[in-house]
């Protein structure tokens, strides 16, 4: 694939109906951060950015705001309109050096994210930072009990925005961060306030790189666990809700931290969701045939309920790290950085997505275990 030289980043901005999507890209385009960015909005979405910081109203599809951005409205479908962004820019039509995509309340990022590894067009041109899902605190349990799309946007996050923390008690702030968390253990989720989130929070998170790091909040590795010690010998990190994303052969680094907080308090469990996450880890290492048979077959059978999937393995044949991620039935796979002498070998993956069947995921992993 294309080197990241050269590429413009792009963020997909998702989220709950009137989780403030707007307000927040809003305070990123007149942040002075110096960056020209191209805004691509869903004609569908609740409000569109204000007429009061556009230059010209024109029948134009794309819009000059007063800051030196542009906006756009999707009208055909998304590829086209990156196409005639990157048409445009490249005869020096525009100017701009990223692109955020922000969906409407009820669409389902999947597709979206596609687009940027399924098109070779495209994925010369752009390369997909990562996905932010907000997330309005107040109305967030009944949206997550009653909408798939919301738990889908959850699952797909590479960051998650609490926003209206203000309007709801701090119990019910933190039982639905470790509900979020169950759903996506690799998603840091952050309070933004009115819309402030500082600019290194948005951009260039890297969620889509393929990097050597896969970081899980460590307390939620242990949570839940009575007492197994599951820190090596039976690789299995006791099922958690979360939904994954995978990323693609553009190798875009993970930011797969989450905050701590072990999830050890019963009543929060009693939100069984669809969309959940859990950890395969073990010591022992894969066998490459087995292993590319197994998750081939899967992506197969279960590539539409696969949300996102990331995993830095210890493959016999060879003393690198193979890091793999994907997106539905899109996965990308990358030899990383050689392990280190005192480094002890351990695969580790995550999955994320709708009810996947953990128990056949987890016995076939161990099957291919050299």
């Amino acid at each position: 694939m294309t080197p990241s030289t050269g590429l413009i980043p792009a963020t997909i901005l998702t989220g709950f109906l009137g989780s403030g999507k707007t307000t927040l890209l809003k305070r990123v385009l007149t942040e002075a951060h110096g960056q020209k960015i191209a805004v691509i909005e869903n004609e569908f979405g609740e409000e569109n950015i204000d007429n009061d910081i556009l230059v010209s109203d024109t029948q134009e599809q794309i819009i000059q705001l007063s800051n030196g951005c542009v906006c756009c409205t999707i009208r055909e479908d998304l590829r086209t309109t990156l196409t005639d962004l990157a048409a445009k820019r490249r005869k020096g039509e525009l100017d701009f050096e990223r692109v955020v995509i922000e969906t409407t309340g009820l669409a389902d990022p999947g597709p979206v994210a596609q687009t940027f590894f399924m098109d070779d067009e495209i994925a010369e041109t752009f390369l997909l930072d990562s996905i932010l899902t907000l997330v309005d605190v107040k109305h967030a349990n009944e949206q997550l009990d009653t909408r798939q799309e919301a738990r889908r946007q959850v699952g797909f996050a590479d960051q998650i925005f609490l926003s209206k923390t203000d309007l709801v008690d701090a119990a019910a702030v933190d039982a639905l961060s470790h509900r979020l968390k169950h759903m996506n253990p690799r998603a840091p989720q952050s309070k933004v306030h009115f819309g402030e989130v500082p600019i290194k929070d948005v951009f260039d998170l890297r969620g889509f790189n393929l990097n050597a790091k896969l970081e899980i909040d460590p307390e939620f590795l242990s949570a839940d666990d009575h007492g197994h010690d599951h820190d090596h010998d039976h690789g299995h990190d006791h099922g958690h809700d979360h939904k994954h994303d995978h990323g693609h052969e553009h190798g875009h680094e993970g930011h797969d931290h989450a905050p701590g907080e072990a999830c050890n308090h019963p009543h929060h469990h009693h939100h069984d969701d669809d969309v959940k996450s859990f950890v395969f880890r073990s010591d022992r290492p894969f066998n490459p045939a087995k292993l590319e048979d197994f998750l081939g077959a899967i992506v197969q059978v279960y590539g539409p309920k696969m949300l996102r999937y990331k995993g830095v393995l210890n493959m016999n044949g060879t003393d690198k790290k193979v890091i793999f991620q994907g997106v539905h039935q899109l996965m990308g796979s990358d030899l990383g950085p050689k392990w280190l002498p005192e480094e002890k070998r351990i695969s580790k993956m995550v999955f994320i997505g709708i009810d996947l069947p953990k128990d056949i995921l987890m016995q076939g992993l161990e099957g291919c275990l050299a």
